[in-house]
């Protein structure tokens, strides 16, 4: 009888988790099949499962490029949070963390090479603990508490510190601030409490960035595929993430920024200069954190 409850309560956690996939239709959780059917088949004819973690992360990142940038793109619905992919338009955070979940999905036999599939990778990533409640604050917003919950989950190795980063000042505010942006936050403006106390939380939270003088330094020991998030100065409050790409290594040897640039700059995903001459581009820029693919 004890079996038989606990069976019954892990399938109905199982059902509970899946709601929130249910609850929205799949033409709105999934743009851009006929993109990701194309993308599935450069895979298979280049045989790119057969590449690390990192390596096949950057080959998908540079497969993307030349997607229109498009902003918000996670915010699908007024009320009912759920993984999703665009594969037709982007922005930075969405370019980075499709071409890990296509990276993690095409590891797996080809059978399961699907967008369900692929939605299920994008729950691991982008949720608190992977799992999706249909709450919108159960998304990890911020790519700092992004680095820290994949981290521990052993997704990601945070190697800010290893290559040279020091603590700075941390401030985590974007969201209350431009709240209007968002079209959650607009039509349930009930969770702007619940959200500064979740920014509060990340603020407080230990921040470490490598200033963007001594990134020359460390260029050699970053890898294909690694997760490069932008610093910036917010004011005198402190510092806070601002952008997202990944580390391309070119044929030349060069270290590269490939991202999904505005459309006040490029307006799709490229490979943009070497990065420490991205970062000195922008006066804004104070330095990097690196996220390491591990599975």
């Amino acid at each position: 009888m004890r079996k038989y409850l606990f069976a019954t309560l892990v399938l109905l956690l199982a059902v509970s988790a899946s709601v929130a996939h249910a609850s929205l239709p799949f033409s709105t959780v999934f743009k851009g099949q006929d993109r990701f059917e194309r993308l599935v088949n450069q895979a298979r004819e280049g045989n790119w499962k057969a590449l690390p973690i990192g390596d096949r992360t950057a080959t998908v990142g540079r497969a993307l490029t030349g997607t229109p940038y498009k902003n918000y793109t996670l915010e699908i619905d007024d009320r009912i949070e759920a993984a999703s992919v665009n594969m037709n338009a982007m922005d930075c955070w969405t370019f980075f963390e499709i071409a890990l979940a296509f990276a993690r999905m095409i590891d797996e036999p080809e059978a399961n090479w699907t967008p369900e599939r692929m939605l299920h990778y994008i729950e691991l990533d982008r949720y608190r603990g992977g799992k999706c409640t249909g709450d919108y604050l159960s998304r990890l917003h911020y790519l700092e508490e992004w680095l820290s919950d994949n981290d521990r989950r052993g997704l990601v190795n945070d190697i800010t510190r290893q290559l040279g980063g020091s603590s700075v000042p941390h401030v985590a505010r974007e969201m209350t601030v431009g709240w209007k942006h968002y079209r959650y936050l607009r039509n349930n403006p009930k969770l702007l409490g619940p959200l500064g106390q979740m920014e509060r939380r990340v603020s407080n939270g230990p921040f470490y960035h490598i200033p963007k003088s001594r990134v020359p330094a460390i260029e050699s020991k970053l890898r294909n595929g690694d997760i490069i998030g932008i610093v910036g100065r917010d004011g005198r409050r402190g510092y806070a993430t601002s952008h997202v790409g990944l580390a391309y290594r070119g044929d030349d040897g060069v270290l590269y920024f490939m991202h999904a640039s505005a459309p006040r700059n490029h307006g799709k995903v490229l490979v943009e200069s070497r990065l420490s001459a991205y970062l000195n581009k922008y006066s804004s820029h104070s330095g990097i954190m690196v996220a390491r693919p591990v599975r």
